[in-house]
C-alpha cells in the first residue's frame, strides 16, 4: 500500500473534524501501520501452538485461589505448600491500601472475595494478629462483616462450621423434578447456573461438615454477635417484593429440611445425580468452569464417592489444568477459552492481510487454525437441545470439549473465521458442511424476541432473578445486544441477505436495545464500549447505512469518550455505575474496538480514528504486541470479570488490519 493509496477518499463524505495526513506526514504514517501490523502478526504466529490453535491466559480475582485452597481442605488433603503458594499470590497481588481484596484491578474492596481470601490465609496458617491479617479484617467489618457476603461464600463457611445453614439460601434438589413447564425448573436457568447451581443441591441437601482448628475461626469477621438471628438472609425494606416471597419460601423449605418426612427427597437426588454423572461425560470437567466443577467435586464426595473414583478423579485432574506456576506465583484460572481465542486470531490474521499476502508460513498456520476448529465442532446434543427441538447439532464452544454447552457467541465467531480464511484458501467440503449445520444450529437458537442469548434459546423467566441463590446475578441468558450483533454479522458474512425475516427480527431486536445516549450495553465485554463496537459492526453488515440515526449516533458517542491520548477505556465500574460508560484509561483491546465500530460506521477518516490508530501504533512493544493489565472481559456483571491475555493483541491487530483496509479503499 502506498501512501497515496492510503489517501483515497471514500464515496462517503468526510464528517465534521475529518482530515487526511498532515502534509509531509501520509508515507511515514502509511509505513509505521504496515510496520506494526507486521510486527503483530510474527507475534501472533509466534504464539500459535504446535497443533494450530490459540489459546491465552484468562485470568479471574482471587476467588479462584481461594476456593481451591477451601477444595483442598474440604478433601481432607494438606498441601501446605499449595494453600502457601496460592494466598502469597492473592494477597500480593491484589490487596488494596484499604486492607480488601477487589474483583478487578483498581476496583473497591469486595466483601465476598476478602472474607474467601481471609479463611484461605487462616487454613494456610496465618494468624489474624499479622499485618496484612489484621488490615484485610478491617476492611471486611467496615463493609458489614461476613454476613454481607454472597450466597456461595455462605455455604462454603457453612461446610467448615463457619456460617449457620438457616443462613443459607436453600437450595432444594426436589428442582430436578419440575418438569420443564414449571415456571420455576433447572432449565428455566442459565447454563451455567444449572451447571453450578445443581451441584450445590446435592452439598445443600448433603449439608457435609468439615471441622476446622479453633485457630482458623473467623468469629472475629462477625460485626456484633454471631447469633443466628444475626445471620439470617435479610428481608427487602418494601412490605410486597418478589425477594420477600421468595424469603418466605425459603422459610417454608428450611421448615421442611428440619423434617424427618421428605417422600420426594431420594428420588430427586437420584436425579441430580444421574444428571451430574451424564454432563461429565466427554468433556473437561462439569460444563469446564472452575465453580461447577469444584462443586461437583464435593456433590461427588456428599455422595459417596471415593476420592479416587474416575469421576471425582477425572474433576480434579481437570482443575489441576487451570493452575498456573510462573515468575508471577501460583494462580488459576476460571477455565481456558481456546476455541475464543483461535478464532479471534484467525479474524484478525485475516482481516490484517492483504488477499495476496497470505502465504508461506502465515498460510499454513491458518490452514492448521482452521483444521483445528473443525475438529472442535460440537455435534453431539446438549441441554439447548431440550428447548429448541429438531435441529442437527452444530456449533462451537468456548473450551476444548464442552459437548452440552456449544454457543452462539462462539459459534458466529468461528464461522466468520471460516468464512474469511476460505477466500484465501478455497472451502474444504468439511468446512462447509460445518458451516451449513452451524448456521441452521445457530438460527433454531434465536430467541422469540428475536435476540440470541448465549446457551440458550428464550432463557428470559425473569422472577428467576429473585430467589435467595441469585445473587451471582447470572441466573438468567436472555438475548442480549452484543451477542446478537455478532450472529447478524456472521449470517451476513455466509450471503444470508438483510431481507432474511430472521436477520430483520434481529436487526429490530438490537435497535431497540440501544441507550439513549447512542451506545449498547456490552454483556460479555466491558462494557458500552464492547457492546457499541459490535452492535455497530453487526447493524452495517445487516444492511444499515453508516448514516443511519442509530449509527451516526453511536459514532458520535464513541467520538465523545475517547480521551485525550487518542486511545478508549472503560473500567469495569460502568456496570454498577451506568454513568461512568465509556470512562476509563485508555487500553489496547477497547480502543480496537472503539476503532472497529468507527470504521465500520464509515468514519476511518476522520482525526478521531487517526489518533486512535497512533495511540496503537505508539503503545506496540518492541516485539510487536500490547501491554493491558485492565480486566476487559466479563463473566457476571457486578460479580465476576476478567482478563484475556490474548485481548490485548489479537483485537489491536484486528482493528488496524480494517481500518488499513478502509482507508486504502
Amino acid at each position: 500500500m502506498t501512501a497515496t493509496e492510503s489517501m483515497v477518499p471514500t464515496s462517503r463524505a468526510d464528517p465534521p473534524g475529518a482530515t487526511g495526513a498532515p502534509s509531509g506526514e501520509g508515507e511515514d504514517y502509511a509505513c509505521d501501520l504496515d510496520q506494526a501490523i507486521l510486527r503483530a502478526q510474527r507475534w501472533l504466529l509466534a504464539s500459535q501452538q504446535p497443533d494450530g490453535h490459540w489459546v491465552g491466559e484468562l485470568e479471574g480475582d482471587t476467588i479462584l485461589e481461594s476456593e481451591y485452597a477451601l477444595l483442598l481442605q474440604f478433601l481432607g488433603r494438606d498441601d501446605p505448600r499449595m494453600l502457601s503458594d496460592l494466598t502469597r499470590y492473592a494477597v500480593q497481588r491484589w490487596q488494596r491500601d484499604d486492607g480488601g481484596v477487589p474483583i478487578y484491578p483498581g476496583g473497591p474492596s469486595d466483601v465476598s472475595a476478602s472474607v474467601k481470601l481471609y479463611f484461605a490465609c487462616k487454613l494456610a496458617g496465618h494468624s489474624g494478629a499479622e499485618p496484612f491479617m489484621q488490615r484485610l479484617r478491617e476492611c471486611i467489618l467496615r463493609l458489614g462483616g461476613v454476613t454481607q457476603c454472597n450466597t456461595f461464600t455462605k455455604l462454603y463457611l457453612a461446610i467448615f462450621g463457619q456460617y449457620s445453614w438457616d443462613g443459607v439460601p436453600t437450595i432444594p434438589p426436589e428442582l430436578m423434578l419440575a418438569p420443564r413447564w414449571f415456571y420455576v425448573n433447572v432449565y428455566a436457568m442459565s447454563s451455567w447456573s444449572r451447571a453450578i447451581l445443581i451441584p450445590l443441591a446435592i452439598i445443600n441437601a448433603m449439608r457435609p461438615s468439615r471441622p476446622v482448628p479453633e485457630s482458623c475461626s473467623i468469629d472475629e469477621l462477625f460485626v456484633g454477635d454471631r447469633s443466628p438471628a444475626s445471620q439470617r438472609l435479610r428481608r427487602d425494606r418494601r412490605l410486597l417484593s418478589w425477594r420477600n416471597v421468595f424469603l418466605l419460601i425459603d422459610r417454608l423449605l428450611k421448615y421442611h429440611e428440619r423434617s424427618p418426612i421428605k417422600p420426594f427427597r431420594a428420588m430427586a437426588l437420584r436425579r441430580a445425580q444421574r444428571w451430574l454423572i451424564e454432563h461429565l461425560q466427554d468433556s473437561d470437567g462439569l460444563a469446564a468452569v472452575f465453580p461447577a466443577m469444584t462443586h461437583a467435586v464435593m456433590a461427588l464426595t456428599c455422595l459417596g464417592y471415593p476420592q479416587d473414583s474416575p469421576e471425582v478423579s477425572h474433576e480434579m485432574d481437570e482443575l489441576a489444568r487451570f493452575i498456573i506456576r510462573d515468575e508471577r506465583g501460583v494462580r488459576l484460572q476460571p477455565c481456558v477459552s481456546p476455541v475464543w481465542d483461535t478464532a479471534i486470531a484467525v479474524n484478525a490474521m485475516v482481516d490484517s492481510s492483504p488477499p495476496s499476502a497470505i502465504s508461506g508460513e502465515a498460510a499454513g498456520a491458518m490452514r492448521a487454525a482452521v483444521e483445528w476448529l473443525i475438529a472442535h465442532e460440537v455435534r453431539s446434543r446438549g441441554d439447548w437441545s431440550l428447548t429448541v427441538g429438531r435441529v442437527e447439532p452444530g456449533g462451537w464452544a468456548f473450551e476444548y470439549r464442552n459437548p452440552f454447552y456449544p454457543d452462539t457467541d462462539d459459534t458466529a465467531m468461528v464461522v466468520m473465521a471460516l468464512i474469511r480464511a476460505s477466500r484465501h484458501f478455497g472451502r474444504s467440503e468439511s468446512v462447509q458442511h460445518a458451516m451449513d449445520r452451524a448456521v441452521r444450529w445457530v438460527l433454531a437458537m434465536q430467541s422469540r424476541n428475536g435476540g440470541w442469548g448465549s446457551f440458550d434459546r428464550d432463557n428470559t423467566r425473569v422472577l428467576m432473578q429473585y430467589v435467595p441463590y441469585a445473587d451471582h446475578n447470572a441466573m438468567l441468558d436472555p438475548p442480549t445486544a452484543d451477542v446478537s450483533a455478532r450472529v447478524i454479522e456472521a449470517l451476513a458474512e455466509v450471503g444470508l441477505p438483510s431481507s432474511h425475516p430472521a436477520v430483520q427480527r434481529a436487526t429490530r431486536f438490537v435497535l431497540a436495545e440501544q441507550e439513549p445516549d447512542g451506545s449498547w450495553f456490552g454483556r460479555w465485554g466491558v462494557n458500552y464500549l464492547y457492546g457499541t463496537w459490535q452492535a455497530i459492526q453487526g447493524l452495517t453488515r445487516s444492511g444499515l447505512a453508516a448514516d443511519h440515526h442509530a449509527i451516526e449516533r453511536a459514532s458520535q458517542w464513541l467520538l465523545s469518550v475517547q480521551n485525550a491520548d487518542g486511545g478508549w477505556g472503560e473500567s469495569c465500574a460502568s456496570y454498577a455505575d451506568p454513568s461512568l460508560r465509556g470512562v476509563g484509561e485508555s487500553t489496547p483491546s477497547q480502543t480496537a474496538w472503539a476503532l472497529m465500530g468507527l470504521v465500520s460506521a464509515g468514519m476511518a477518516r476522520t482525526e478521531a480514528c487517526r489518533r486512535g490508530v497512533r495511540y496503537l501504533i505508539e503503545h506496540q512493544t518492541p516485539d510487536g504486541t500490547w501491554e493491558e493489565d485492565a480486566f476487559t472481559g466479563t463473566g457476571f456483571p457486578c460479580v465476576f470479570y476478567l482478563r484475556y491475555h490474548l485481548y490485548r493483541h489479537s483485537f489491536p491487530l484486528w482493528a488496524l488490519g480494517k481500518y488499513r483496509a478502509a482507508i486504502s479503499g
